[in-house]
């Protein structure tokens, strides 16, 4: 009778991971570069002004990715899948960095100052955890346009970084596809004003009433360019260094799925620099940054999409739809 038990157990544990794999794959199957054209050329078109945060074409951003979570079908964190926020800096000729923290701002608020106002796009699937969160994102603003510039005047920011939102988006609409409910509760989060001082992505760590529940946070900043041409999968994966299941996720799903990606595997014991990873770093909260680094194109109005590598976005996004799916769903990590 025991040994029955034990067979029917370890039968039911089976096909629980046989079901949880076909799932997860019928999510990856839906990862497609025709997808990530779409987003990447609509975001770095000309037509949004270089997506500026606290003007119209970073409104016009944040627009198109709302109405693209509702066609998808998640609903957003809050009532509203927008969350305003507002930044003040001194009047220009004195300088100063943008603040969003309350305090700074009173003071500002005392003499002269400049104001901008934004607003970071939030989605969410709920988990069957609904204690514990879990969340990737992406900031969507760039450089906008200068008009003193002799030629292009629009920085696109093709790279810097719709490649990036085109990523989270497409991990949202993997998660549905997949038809299963995630354990832990997935963020989908696009920032505003990151070029600014990663304002959003502070905003929402400073006024999050549940930071102390968030488990990971995974970041996009750049996955679209080769800044070796020789080498056209090199990706780097900052981690932090006290997980490095980060690192063994990556490997494992590399050989395992046949993905075109080299790594430079990076653990960073404090990983508080570079992106929007910064801010949820900032709070204890254990990061996975992708980025394929620096290139002639950065903060350049020729940052165009007919220069990205558009086979290696799409590995990417495969890779980090397995390590979302891996941070929504393994008891520990």
């Amino acid at each position: 009778m025991k040994e029955k038990v034990l067979l029917i157990f370890f039968l039911c544990n089976v096909a629980l991971f046989v079901s949880a794999q076909s799932h997860m794959e019928k999510g990856l199957q839906s990862i497609s570069r025709s997808s990530t054209e779409a987003i990447i050329n609509f975001l770095a078109g000309d037509e949004l002004q270089g997506r500026e945060a606290g003007f119209h074409g970073s409104r016009v951003a944040s627009e198109y990715i709302v109405s693209l979570l509702q066609w998808i079908g998640v609903q957003p964190l809050n009532e509203s899948y927008f969350q305003p926020f507002e930044a003040y800096r001194k009047e220009r000729q004195k300088k100063g960095r943008l603040e969003v923290h309350p305090d700074s701002i009173a003071k500002l608020k005392q003499e002269v100052h400049q104001k901008l106002s934004m607003r970071n796009v939030l989605g969410m699937i709920p988990g069957k955890n609904t204690k514990e969160y879990v969340i990737v994102g992406a900031h969507f603003d760039h450089l906008g346009i200068d008009p003193a510039l002799d030629g292009d005047q629009i920085y696109n920011g093709a790279d810097d970084n719709a490649s990036g939102v085109s990523a989270v988006l497409q991990i949202v609409r993997a998660f549905v596809a997949s038809g299963k409910q995630p354990e832990r509760n997935v963020i989908f989060a696009f920032w505003d004003g990151e070029e600014k001082g990663l304002l959003g992505s502070k905003y929402f760590v400073q006024t999050c009433p549940f930071i102390s529940r968030i488990k990971g946070y995974l970041n996009f900043d750049m996955i679209g360019r080769n800044n070796k041409p020789q080498q056209p999968e090199h990706v780097v994966y900052f981690y932090t260094a006290a997980h490095p299941v980060f690192g063994d996720w990556l490997k494992e799903d590399i050989k395992k799925y046949g993905l075109r990606l080299s790594p430079d595997y990076r653990a960073w014991d404090n990983p508080v620099g570079g992106s929007d990873n910064s801010s949820f770093a900032k709070a204890g909260i254990p990061i996975i940054w992708y980025h394929t680094d620096g290139h002639p194109d950065y903060h350049q109005p020729s940052d165009h999409a007919d220069r990205l590598n558009w086979d290696k976005i799409v590995e990417i996004t495969k890779a980090s739809f397995l390590n979302m799916w891996k941070m929504a769903n393994e008891r520990e990590f």
